[in-house]
């Protein structure tokens, strides 16, 4: 065959991608890699230490984005799709596969192919495409059941059907909508136009699960109390059970105002009966009932511990506390396995049927979500975690959280996508190990999967039920190319593909074929320089609290440790033994800064973090976008003063002083703290005095910043107001590099201006003087 030409823009390692910012690349294909610039053999990727994978943002909004009105042209043997990167043989009109190395006939509407006629997936620079595919059958808008907790007093009842009834009028006409609410049982409302309010009961302390046909049974069964069918079982669920909102918000919104606080007797010292578990495989059942949709979704709504029936988290005796680290660690916690396989068994049901959960904790004690938390990992929903429904001193957070869930996007459709589904096409030099994110495994092993499994591996394809515009997964490869083998003039190649049905019933496939060099024997220096540390991080960081759920956190602290000092021994720049010497690139300078305060962050550090709010940081780190996870591990600081515009600062103690105002960004919180003497000016009401209009502006100017990043985050962080030397300061303090303490502060005791942190960490500064004596001995 004679391959007239190669339409490529990667495939010998362009100079332009090299320039690229790894942001630009981004925005064009939602991938960012560890490394751009990989080792040819097993060996020397074993000494770069830091693993090689990229973060993928699947349903990410891309530049022009190029979208196909056609099925995709695959290859005969190993499936990958046409790509940019395929060698064409305009005479034969056949192309050879760039993972596989097999020809394959283009089909017979390509017969005009020719260089100057290309398809949209063969031209220059179109490295992600997304067909638009036939459906094979009219699926119906898509359904939301909410699961609303109704074991709450009255004022929480209230702010949660307030919230609820202001989201329903968000969401678009034809979405339909189910009700559930529980106490001590289950109750199933019928929302179809009727003069009576009519609810379908189920009791709540079985301890089996409800399923499909148990609930048909008790819905439409006379033997069991149901109302019969009198029409075909699907219409019969539209017009009582599943109404579009057209049809039922008048409804609806009644059921929800005549609900009352559940109060069923019990003992003083006694939880109240919460039948959560049994509420959840009801609204699941109630979905795999309905006809099939665009996408299914249950709203889960709870205020505390499921105390009765299946999912049982907590002991009906307010004696018996919920279980902490401590008590997981020695294996005192009598309900947590039988209640993590019940919640698994539930979500692998969601996954199967193509439902998403969305939950919504508000506890001011623990409710369980370290057993419930399948519920969400499994099928990609939202995860929000505050202290109550109702807004206080810390913001609005649920009810701004809930309708920015069901915002809708400018042609009226809500910004969710999904059954999606994932697979990955690799070259021959390398496999794929696993995966880290909100994904399940489809078990599909294959010749280019590693034996060496990193999260969930063992498989190539992967099932991400829910998806949105700041969803990612985390890839991680093994190079398995040997020393002996040299790469010649051919790119690391990868494909990833990404089935997904649109919020308006399409169904998509985005696929995204990138191209990176290989780096040759006498090479290796740029395997450095293309470096992206802030993936890195990112990767890294959800290793290592993949690994803390399931191992010691000792054992993996000790691991990320030793992972650092490799890598800051194979790219420092030093003399043997000589640690006065060691410096780091520019491209690596602020990774060990990354790790510092991943060592120091709650993805790690349990201590004073109970397993719920452990679980609720771990799961967004592992579902959220780079820029998103970078935030939660090294927060961001900003300071305010009267004399310099608002600066980003380093995170660190120095910056704490009385005359300066700081905004931290923490993403599941944000703090604005105010300096003692700006504090004692706006208490004295200087702010509102003539003259003083620019302390005014400082004041206010933190409170802009804090709404622009609240209204571009979900979910949306709490705000923590504080002054010095009080005590929600803390909620700062902490997540600062201790540079200045009570034993090193300047002047001597009792003379320096900064905050001093009591504390015995080591600050930033001494941590990388350590790092660089034991990079420099090769250790």
């Amino acid at each position: 065959d004679v391959y007239k030409r190669q339409v490529s823009t990667q495939s010998t390692g362009s100079q332009d991608d090299t320039l690229m910012e790894f942001t630009e690349l981004e925005q064009r294909d939602g991938v960012r890699f560890s490394f751009n610039v990989w080792p040819s053999s097993r060996l020397e990727a074993s000494r770069a230490a830091v693993p090689f994978g990229c973060v993928w943002a699947p349903t990410r909004a891309l530049n022009d984005l190029l979208v196909l009105q056609y099925e995709p042209v695959l290859c005969k043997s190993c499936k990958a799709v046409l790509n940019p990167y395929a060698r064409i043989d305009f005479q034969a009109k056949s192309w050879m596969c760039p993972f596989c190395f097999k020809q394959t006939a283009f089909p017979p509407h390509y017969a005009g192919i020719s260089e100057t006629a290309l398809p949209g997936e063969l031209m220059q620079g179109v490295t992600t495409v997304e067909y638009d595919l036939p459906q094979a059958r009219v699926l119906l808008p898509p359904s939301i059941v909410f699961v609303v907790d109704t074991v709450l007093i009255k004022e929480e009842l209230a702010a949660v059907v307030q919230s609820l009834v202001n989201a329903i009028t968000l969401l678009p006409e034809h979405v339909r909508i189910g009700l559930v609410t529980f106490g001590k049982d289950v109750f199933v409302w019928e929302l179809g136009q009727s003069d009576l309010l009519t609810s379908h009961m189920i009791r709540g302390d079985s301890n089996q699960p409800v399923t499909a046909s148990s609930l048909q049974d008790m819905l439409f069964s006379p033997a069991a109390g149901g109302r019969g069918v009198s029409h075909s079982r699907n219409q019969m669920m539209d017009a009582m059970f599943l109404v579009s909102r057209e049809h039922c918000e008048f409804q609806l919104s009644t059921v929800l105002e005549e609900l009352e606080p559940a109060d069923w007797p019990h003992p003083l010292d006694e939880r109240e009966p919460r039948c959560t578990g049994a509420a959840v495989s009801a609204a699941s059942a109630l979905l795999e009932l309905g006809a099939g949709c665009v996408g299914s979704r249950i709203v889960l709504l709870t205020g505390g511990p499921c105390t009765v029936g299946a999912g049982t988290v907590a002991s009906i005796k307010l004696a018996d506390k919920l279980r902490s680290h401590h008590d997981l660690a020695k294996s005192n916690a009598p309900y947590s396995a039988a209640a993590e396989a019940f919640y698994q068994s539930v979500a692998d049901r969601m996954n199967k049927a193509g439902q998403v959960c969305d939950l919504f904790g508000m506890s001011l004690d623990q409710f369980g979500l370290l057993e419930m938390r399948f519920l969400v990992e499994q099928t990609g929903g939202n995860l929000v975690n505050h202290e109550a429904f109702r807004g206080g001193v810390q913001g609005e957070v649920f009810r701004e959280s809930l309708l920015k869930l069901f915002e809708t996007s400018e042609d009226g459709h809500l910004q969710m996508c999904y059954n999606g589904s994932i697979e990955v096409r690799t070259g021959p030099e390398f496999k794929v190990c696993g995966a880290i994110g909100p994904v399940v495994s489809q078990k599909k092993n294959h010749s280019s999967v590693s034996e060496i499994e990193v999260g969930i591996g063992g498989t190539r394809a992967w099932t991400m039920t829910g998806l949105d515009a700041t969803s990612s997964i985390s890839l991680y490869f093994e190079i398995t190319n040997a020393a002996n083998n040299p790469i010649k003039n051919r790119p690391m190649q990868l494909q990833l593909l990404c089935h997904y049905t649109t919020p308006d019933g399409s169904a998509r496939l985005r696929v995204t074929t990138v191209a990176r060099r290989w780096a040759g024997p006498k090479q290796n220096s740029e395997v450095g320089q293309s470096f992206d540390q802030e993936t890195a991080a990112v990767l890294v960081a959800r290793m290592v609290s993949w690994r803390a759920q399931r191992e010691q956190v000792f054992d993996v602290m000790r691991w990320l440790d030793r992972m650092l000092i490799r890598v800051c021994s194979k790219f420092g720049i030093y003399k043997k033994d000589d640690a006065s010497s060691f410096s780091l690139p520019a491209n690596l300078s602020i990774f060990p800064q990354f790790m510092f305060h991943l060592r120091r962050s709650q993805f790690l550090q349990v201590f004073n973090s109970s397993p719920d709010e452990t679980a609720y940081f771990r799961y967004h780190l592992m579902r959220q976008n780079v820029q998103n996870c970078l935030v939660m591990i090294q927060p961001t600081l900003y300071s305010y003063s009267l004399t310099a515009p608002p600066t980003p600062v380093l995170l660190d103690n120095s910056h704490v002083l009385p005359d300066r105002v700081l905004l931290l960004d923490a993403f599941f919180w944000l703090t604005v703290w105010t300096g003692e003497t700006i504090a004692s000016w706006r208490n004295d009401g200087y702010h509102e005095q003539p003259g003083y209009e620019n302390v005014k502006q400082l004041i206010e100017e933190p409170a802009v910043d804090v709404r622009q990043l609240m209204d571009g985050r979900l979910p949306v962080p709490r705000l923590i107001e504080t002054d010095q030397h009080k005590s929600q300061a803390r909620f700062l303090l902490h997540k600062l590099n201790p540079s200045i303490t009570h034993v090193n502060q300047p002047g001597g005791y009792g003379q320096s201006k900064n905050e001093l942190v009591y504390t015995d960490d080591v600050s930033l500064q001494v941590f990388f003087s350590h790092l660089g004596k034991l990079a420099v001995q090769g250790q």
